[in-house]
């Protein structure tokens, strides 16, 4: 009898208590299932960022080859190839349903007509700034830019920074504010580049678009311009009609040359902190920097290289503190 009524007390404690173990393993399965996601999204999004930031930075190259076109020549094609290149990789991704539903809501249309006004004139101040020999200012206001997504990142995404990232951003705006310095003037050239991709990324992050249809939408609403553009005010040169083959083919490439960091960068938005994203950008301003003095003999003078080593002491010290949080993220995961 008294066994019997262990037993019963037994199987009733066991009955009591497996729902809360079972529940709790359910958690911890999930808690692990969250980390390794977050783990593989961060690994992504630095990967997506990388290739954006390389492909800005070696960007004056391709614009100094057709430097014989206006600013807005270029732009014109920049806008019209970007859509027929966009077309074909939304074609070959099979995202052209998320196309037909992101122009169903007006007011996702509304945002991307404002996103693609801002691209626009960060493309047209750029492509002008390399043509006529401002790329350090270029440089400068890229350099900013990772700053302003920093301070936008804190304002408007409720994003913060661990103590390490904290002495790298104060690295870098030192360095920054040395820049600026340096120059004598108001740099009124980086600031716009840097306020109109700033804000450009941050809407692109809270509009919920996928990176190419949004894109897409964002330069088929400036489709219109450029082709009214083309037969009114384009030069003999940008018409295309009398080029030799090799000035067509290369500016028939200013479709990949404008898409494809683009939307490796929405993409990498979407997964890895705004922050972090920003101080990525520091590869593309770094190595315009590189192109402006050794390749087309801007001036270097020692503030100037003395802000170039805070900005990479920054980077190197942000660098560090990111992957050894990864690294952690990932121990977490596997345990």
């Amino acid at each position: 009898m008294a066994k019997k009524q262990c037993e019963f007390l037994a199987n009733k404690l066991f009955h009591a208590i497996a729902p809360s173990l079972e529940e709790q393993w359910v958690n911890i399965t999930n808690q692990k299932r969250e980390i390794s996601l977050q783990a593989s999204q961060t690994k992504q999004g630095v990967i997506l960022a990388l290739a954006a930031y390389g492909s800005w930075g070696v960007a004056p190259m391709y614009f100094k080859l057709i430097d014989s076109l206006s600013s807005l020549d270029i732009l014109m094609h920049r806008i019209i190839w970007s859509v027929i290149t966009l077309i074909i990789l939304i074609l070959a991704m099979q995202q052209w349903g998320k196309v037909r539903e992101a122009i169903k809501s007006k007011k996702l249309l509304a945002s991307l007509f404002f996103t693609g006004f801002l691209l626009a004139g960060n493309w047209f101040l750029f492509i002008w700034a390399v043509n006529n020999d401002h790329l350090l200012d270029a440089s400068l206001g890229y350099y900013i830019n990772p700053l302003l997504n920093v301070l936008l990142g804190f304002l408007f995404l409720g994003e913060r920074l661990r103590p390490m990232q904290m002495f790298a951003v104060a690295s870098a705006l030192f360095g920054v504010i040395l820049l600026i310095i340096s120059y004598g003037k108001f740099p009124w050239i980086a600031l716009v580049l840097a306020f109109s991709f700033g804000i450009y990324g941050l809407l692109r992050k809270k509009i919920p678009v996928e990176s190419a249809p949004g894109l897409l939408i964002e330069s088929t609403m400036l489709l219109p311009i450029a082709l009214l553009y083309w037969p009114l005010f384009a030069s003999d040169s940008a018409t295309m009609i009398n080029n030799n083959m090799n000035l067509n083919l290369i500016l028939l490439c200013a479709g990949i040359v404008t898409t494809f960091p683009l939307v490796c960068f929405n993409a990498a938005a979407k997964r890895i902190q705004y922050s972090t994203l920003g101080f990525f950008q520091y590869i593309a301003p770094s190595m315009m920097f590189l192109l402006a003095v050794g390749l087309y003999g801007e001036p270097l003078d020692h503030a100037r290289l003395i802000t170039f080593g805070f900005v990479w002491f920054g980077l190197l010290i942000f660098s560090w503190d990111s992957w050894r949080t990864y690294r952690k993220n990932k121990k977490n995961s596997a345990a």
